[in-house]
């Protein structure tokens, strides 16, 4: 619209239709081309993200809300510490639907009958081995089961499947197989528990997981693995199906007859029947039907006749006879067809007809060659490639094009889709594509390969490191048997990060296995490699960036076993966050968690009990009692406890936790984070919001969050608006409510950079939380933190002075004098006094914070190095230089020997008397402001 007007006809137009579609979405803009596809290119992910998939946004894509109160982080599920990747789970979700995706049964129900059977006998019963040809329907059995056992709404049965890919894809990695069934089981089962991600042990302790968590289910759990014989080395990994099962398991996997391992043969078997001559005409018909194609009584008999062989009569090679002659139509030569049909024996031979009639559909030699290139270049990947990286590999392929050859090839089961991905239906179209195309052999294979390697190099050289190139180069490197530039590519720092943190550890530990790495020179060169990068750091955002490297890195070395190389990556990912990001921030309880998990694992219990429970003070005072980020911390507390055989202290932490849990479970029902939030944002404005109540407010105030996250700031100001004004009439401009919304509004402004706007917000908030709370309540002390930062950066210093001092008293209060948190406080205050040049009132503070953390860390702490420096620096001022140097001097040795560890050369150092810092470190959560400057 330009001025509020239609600028044509036809737009009036377009905008009178779409008022009649349910749910449009129309967006105004002017402008270029390109803003305006960046506008709507946003707008469409957030409806995907949010409303459909119901995912919330993650950390990385949401902005932190530094200083806001409730919601201000995305929910998600924590298992444990176990990363798990949302996109692997959505490829298992569209393998089900695919599987499933017949409206004939195919006389299946003789079938459903047996694995009935199967899951009522009594136990011990082996597997069972559903087997049958390639393309012969077994997909589609046990996905069509698997919906009729879940009409049958029996609560207490739960149904875990994996769907196998294409051999060597991801869905075909034996540890990822384990940790996923591990993973639902203990979702199920309600329990948080400490997992390994070393491959050998994950698939050596699956049994004992089994037995474990099959015994917290009250009921049947049945485990069905498809294509099972598709996993690289099955027999070797899957060894836990020949131990005797739990009495409540019952395990149903599907094998090709020609790839079974010989030892399962003698497990009982459900062999699948070729097709019937009825169910061959209910498949053509059904297709034919689709198509508005008659079949003559003759042709119907040809068809029955041709369909009697083994290989002629499975599911796949039926559908596909079926489609070929629907593509015919009514205007083709259908006799001509079937006559071309008849000469095919087997499911490869009908494809390469298929693929043939595609061909002479194109209209250019240079479109089938495009064919040729779009075919071969999803052969060699390592799981399929998206449209876009398609046209970037071959700019000559019209959007146009590629879309009606798309269309073409899945029509007709040579590609589908899997998360945005295109690959291949099933192993025979790969197979007949590898022998059309690829005949000359791995020259061939290796040139395609190549392209693919020069396509995400380029983009790793530009810094755009996603999870598609760490999916595909290391892999491709690894197929082409380039161990130097394998090597490389995992040195970058990113590729690895992405790997690790979608839980692909057994994957990037081959990849380093195959390079000849061990896990010690492994580590140093990870180092190497961040020292080397940390000097290019610059900025709040990189040095953020520079955190969560360190962090991947020390829970990488952790999961390796590498405990005392482990720790110095988290410490320093832990001192860069309470730098960078408000001493209170959810990320700093994150570094906390990590590094109180290698002293649980080495056994150091009273270390990792002070950094849960601060974890645990920074995720309450952030996310709310009520959060499963709480409920994380304390299930981390309760396992600690019950390794030091405190039973009751454990059990209560559990039942809180186990609470939390079942809330978060209820309130979320099936939607996830923001999604939940969304539709009741779509409900309240429907219902014009009604009526003035509490929860309304609360509601608005949760959307105002919503919308901050997602950056739209002028909306989330005006649902927070709306919250405060509803909640001054429902309970009163006293209520302590009223000062949550003035807290979040005032941060709204604080990012506008409206500070007097803020600092006004922020003091209301204050009075009332001061008369309304008690003086050491957590949300008291939140609105004094933040109104003594604003205080401070805007240079009112006489102001900050009181607040700061507050905030010590408060941390007395709640900790007790002798807490790590109140010597922080004491250093900030300290911090402020040095800029109003007010030296003797900061030398105390100094001096007192020094003593509580040599009493509370030890004498070879970085926090106590740091104070010690800027004690130093106070005595310099002072004229006191010999005390200047000796300050100085001790603050050098500790940060040399800090140094020492980052460089993965002090092992030695972690006796088993715990008198060292690397052992001592039981860091605060609180923000050790940067003193250097001076």
């Amino acid at each position: 619209k330009e001025d509020g007007r239609v600028s044509s006809v036809s737009v009036q137009q377009l905008i009178e239709q779409i008022s009649y579609v349910n749910k449009a979405k129309m967006i105004d803009h002017i402008g270029g081309v390109e803003e305006g596809a960046y506008e709507i290119y946003n707008c469409v992910e957030k409806i995907i993200k949010q409303d459909i998939l119901g995912c919330e946004m993650t950390e990385l894509e949401s902005k932190d809300l530094g200083n806001k109160e409730e919601s201000s982080a995305p929910e998600e599920v924590v298992f444990g510490d176990v990363l798990w990747d949302a996109h692997d789970e959505q490829e298992q979700m569209e393998a089900f639907q695919q599987a499933c995706n017949s409206t004939c049964e195919l006389g299946f129900e003789k079938y459903f009958e047996r694995l009935n059977d199967l899951v009522a006998a009594p136990a011990p019963i082996p597997p069972l081995l559903v087997s049958g040809g390639p393309g012969s329907g077994k997909s589609l059995l046990l996905s069509k089961w698997w919906i009729q056992l879940l009409q049958k709404h029996s609560p207490n049965t739960l149904i875990l499947y994996h769907f196998v890919g294409r051999p060597m894809s991801t869905s075909s990695e034996s540890a990822l197989i384990i940790k996923r069934l591990t993973l639902k089981l203990m979702q199920h089962s309600w329990l948080v528990s400490p997992l390994t991600l070393d491959p050998a042990k994950l698939l050596e302790e699956f049994p004992r997981w089994l037995e474990k968590l099959s015994a917290r289910h009250q009921g049947s759990i049945i485990i069905i693995i498809d294509s099972i014989d598709q996993i690289q080395q099955a027999e070797k990994h899957m060894k836990w199906l020949i131990d005797p099962l739990p009495v409540n398991v019952r395990v149903i996997v599907s094998v090709n007859v020609e790839t079974c391992p010989q030892a399962w043969r003698l497990w009982p078997t459900l062999h699948l029947d070729p097709l019937n001559s009825k169910d061959v005409k209910s498949l053509i018909s059904a297709e034919c039907n689709s198509a508005n194609v008659k079949l003559t009584k003759e042709q119907e008999k040809k068809l029955e006749r041709h369909c009697r062989s083994a290989t002629t009569c499975n599911a796949l090679y039926v559908t596909l006879l079926g489609k070929t002659i629907a593509c015919v139509g009514n205007t083709g030569n259908i006799d001509e067809t079937l006559q071309q049909c008849f000469q095919c024996q087997d499911t490869v031979s009908l494809y390469r007809l298929v693929l043939k009639s595609i061909q002479e559909s194109l209209q250019s030699d240079k479109e089938k060659g495009l064919l040729r290139e779009i075919l071969c270049v999803i052969g060699v990947s390592h799981n399929g490639v998206s449209e876009s990286e398609l046209m970037e590999l071959y700019p000559e392929l019209s959007s146009a094009v590629l879309a009606s050859l798309v269309h073409s090839l899945h029509k007709m089961c040579l590609l589908t889709y899997g998360c945005g991905l295109l690959k291949f239906q099933h192993l025979q179209a790969w197979e007949m594509a590898r022998l059309e195309y690829m005949e000359e052999g791995e020259n061939v294979i290796s040139a395609y390969r190549q392209k693919l390697v020069e396509y995400f190099t380029m983009q790793l050289s530009q810094d755009r490191v996603t999870w598609r190139s760490a999916d595909e180069l290391p892999w491709l490197f690894q197929q082409q048997g380039d161990k130097q530039k394998l090597h490389k590519c995992l040195l970058n720092l990113f590729v690895s990060q992405n790997l690790y943190k979608r839980g692909h550890f057994a994957e990037l530990l081959s990849y380093w296995q195959l390079v000849g790495k061990d896990k010690s020179s492994m580590a140093a060169e990870y180092f190497d490699s961040l020292k080397e990068y940390e000097k290019s750091c610059e900025g709040e955002e990189s040095m953020i960036c520079l955190a969560d490297l360190y962090e991947t890195l020390g829970r990488f070395l952790k999961d390796l076993g590498l405990l005392s190389q482990a720790v110095a990556p988290l410490q320093r990912s832990l001192e860069i966050r309470e730098t960078a990001l408000d001493p209170d921030h959810p990320r700093v309880a994150q570094s906390l968690h990590q590094l109180a998990g290698v002293y649980v694992q080495w056994k150091k219990f009273g270390n990792a009990e002070q950094l849960y429970k601060q974890a645990l003070e920074i995720s309450e005072n952030a996310y709310g009692a009520e959060h499963p980020r709480v409920a994380r911390e304390l299930d981390a507390l309760a396992t600690l406890y019950q390794k030091q055989n405190k039973y009751e202290q454990a059990e209560q932490l559990r039942k809180k936790s186990f609470k939390i849990r079942q809330k978060v479970a209820r309130r979320k029902g099936s939607l996830c984070g923001f999604a939940l939030l969304r539709q009741r944002a779509l409900q309240l404005e429907e219902l014009m919001l009604g009526k003035d109540t509490p929860d309304n407010a609360r509601t608005l105030n949760e959307l105002g969050v919503l919308y901050y996250l997602q950056n739209n700031l002028e909306t989330a100001e005006l649902f927070l608006k709306r919250s405060l004004e509803m909640r001054e009439r429902v309970l009163g401009p006293d209520h302590p409510d009223c000062a949550q919304s003035l807290n979040n509004l005032a941060a709204l402004y604080n990012e506008k950079k409206h500070y007097d706007k803020a600092e006004e917000l922020y003091e209301k908030a204050l009075d009332i939380r001061r008369r309304a709370l008690a003086p050491d309540h957590p949300s008291l002390a939140y609105t004094v933190k933040h109104l003594a930062v604003l205080y401070k950066k805007t240079g009112k210093l006489d102001k900050a002075v009181p607040l700061y001092e507050l905030a010590v008293e408060i941390r007395q209060k709640s900790f007790g004098p002798k807490h790590p948190s109140v010597a922080t406080a004491l250093v900030n205050l300290a911090v402020l006094y040095c800029q109003m040049k007010k030296q003797i009132e900061a030398l105390p503070l100094y001096e007192r914070a020094l003593k509580i953390y040599e009493d509370s860390f030890g004498h070879m702490h970085p926090r106590v190095g740091e104070t010690l420096k800027n004690l130093a620096v106070l005595s310099y001022e002072g004229g006191d230089f010999e005390k200047a140097a000796e300050l100085y001097k001790r603050a050098m040795e500790i940060k040399e020997a800090e140094t020492l560890l980052i460089g993965g050369k002090a092992t030695s150092r972690h006796s088993s008397s715990g008198d060292t810092f690397s052992l001592k470190s039981a860091l605060s959560p609180n923000i050790f402001p940067e003193h250097g400057q001076r």
